[in-house]
């Protein structure tokens, strides 16, 4: 016996009808309509793991080996690595990579089982780009399927140390109506493939999509199921791509991995700030270095601003790898506290490298990069910026100063401008550059 209901894809809320906001989230048109059907009891799935209560005394705590690969920045973002029987989730934009991304982690993996799964590519296709890659080994195999019952045969014959599947939305199984990537066939393949990863200790790696609000597709209780959700990150237009952890269950989301897409693939980048001011001119106004946090890893990166004249009587605001809210309070700040009228003139902002920047401690580049371009006066070529600004134009202090300033001591930089709270202990002498506190936008403003 079958019947339709509609189910919210970000929550899981079920309704009887079609409903335009749902009363669980509060999220617009995000109803859909699904087939279920009751499973006969005869073909109801086993439970995971059978078991019993334990005192906490009496579990023994045993350290697990981590499958490391040749990519130290996605084994960084893991927390070291992959753990056996854990659950991956890759998201992101469609051609920004995923898919190079989990072949060239699987291609270099060498003396290991791994099962490459694709329902999106036939093999010939993956043949050619395993060989743009540059990759193979005895161990690595693949298999173009989307039956999830068929899957499931082929991996238990198999018994890979590693499994790969690209991508989740492809898989369906016999037990549900519905098409590939509906709400519950997702939920229905991302749950047995969970069981099948606990119960033999393999680590399952699903590559997902997101939809056009930036959110990975499909239920919101995929998230919830696997153990690590990676996001990859980037700009179609720029070879820099970020992945960081929006979750993680065995590290810390703090990490964050940054590689350049080439025409051989995905090469890992270790020194991100020297690349990204490599093509900086100096001679120019309007730009500033920002002295950043991307989860543990300080980055300098280069910021422009462009301000002009409005030419068709309403000012623009635009911001690239910034978000564009703050960059309206920024620029309020600047008229209301420090009487700069621009009002009247466009401004353009755009975070050098195509990478986004979420750290609050990018104001103060941003402001000095923006009255650089009003007053049309190039900035020192050896000074950095770090620090948040307030509503009533104080620079506020900002985390893991000593970080910041040790990374651009390193890359040669004379002076860094820091918000003066910071300078509680801190210990000057250790380092070469020189350090300017700075209380209010009136200090930074004394230098233009």
């Amino acid at each position: 016996m079958s019947k339709s209901i509609f189910i919210c894809s970000n929550c899981g809320a079920t309704s009887a009808k079609w409903i335009g906001r749902c009363p669980s989230c509060g999220e617009w048109n995000t109803y859909q309509e699904e087939i279920v059907q009751k499973i006969p009891k005869a073909g109801r799935v086993k439970p995971l793991i059978t078991s019993t209560p334990k005192r906490l005394q009496e579990i023994s705590h045993l350290a697990q080996t981590r499958i490391c690969s040749k990519m130290s920045e996605f084994d960084r973002v893991a927390g070291g690595g992959l753990i056996p029987g854990s659950l991956v989730l890759i998201g992101g934009e469609p051609g920004i990579g995923k898919s190079t991304l989990v072949l060239q982690l699987a291609l270099g993996m060498e003396g290991r089982r791994i099962l490459y799964v694709s329902g999106e590519e036939s093999l010939e296709q993956l043949k050619l780009r395993a060989g743009r890659l540059g990759g193979d080994h005895e161990g690595f195999y693949l298999l173009s399927e989307t039956s999830l019952e068929q899957l499931l045969r082929q991996i238990d014959e198999f018994q890979p140390e590693l499994l790969i599947i690209d991508s989740i939305q492809t898989l369906s199984t016999e037990r549900i109506e519905g098409s590939p990537g509906s709400i519950s066939q997702i939920r229905e393949c991302a749950t047995d493939l969970m069981r099948y990863a606990k119960e033999n200790h393999t680590p399952v790696i699903l590559v997902g999509h997101i939809n056009k609000e930036g959110h990975l597709a499909g239920p919101k209780v995929l998230e919830h199921m696997v153990d690590t959700v990676l996001q990859f990150e980037g700009d179609q237009h720029h070879q820099y791509r970020i992945l960081r952890a929006s979750k993680n269950r065995f590290g810390s989301t703090d990490e964050l991995g940054i590689f350049e897409m080439n025409s051989s693939g995905l090469r890992e980048v270790t020194n991100p700030s020297e690349l990204l001011l490599a093509n900086r001119d100096n001679s120019l106004s309007g730009s500033a270095i920002a002295v950043c946090l991307e989860g543990q890893r300080p980055l300098l990166l280069e910021t422009q601003a462009l301000v002009s004249s409005a030419a068709y009587g309403t000012p623009q605001r635009s911001a690239t790898g910034f978000d564009l809210r703050r960059l309206g309070m920024l620029l309020a700040v600047l008229e209301k506290r420090a009487g700069f009228r621009l009002s009247s003139k466009d401004v353009f902002l755009n975070m050098a490298g195509g990478l986004k920047v979420n750290d609050p401690a990018a104001d103060l580049s941003v402001v000095a990069a923006i009255l650089s371009s009003d007053r049309n006066q190039p900035l020192s070529q050896v000074a950095c910026y770090t620090g948040e600004i307030g509503l009533s134009g104080e620079i506020r202090p900002v985390g893991r100063i000593e970080t910041r300033i040790a990374e651009a001591d390193r890359l040669g930089f004379g002076t860094i401008y820091i918000p003066a709270n910071n300078m509680k202990s801190l210990e000057i002498k250790r380092f070469k550059i020189q350090v300017v506190p700075l209380r209010h936008l009136g200090d930074l403003l004394k230098g233009f």
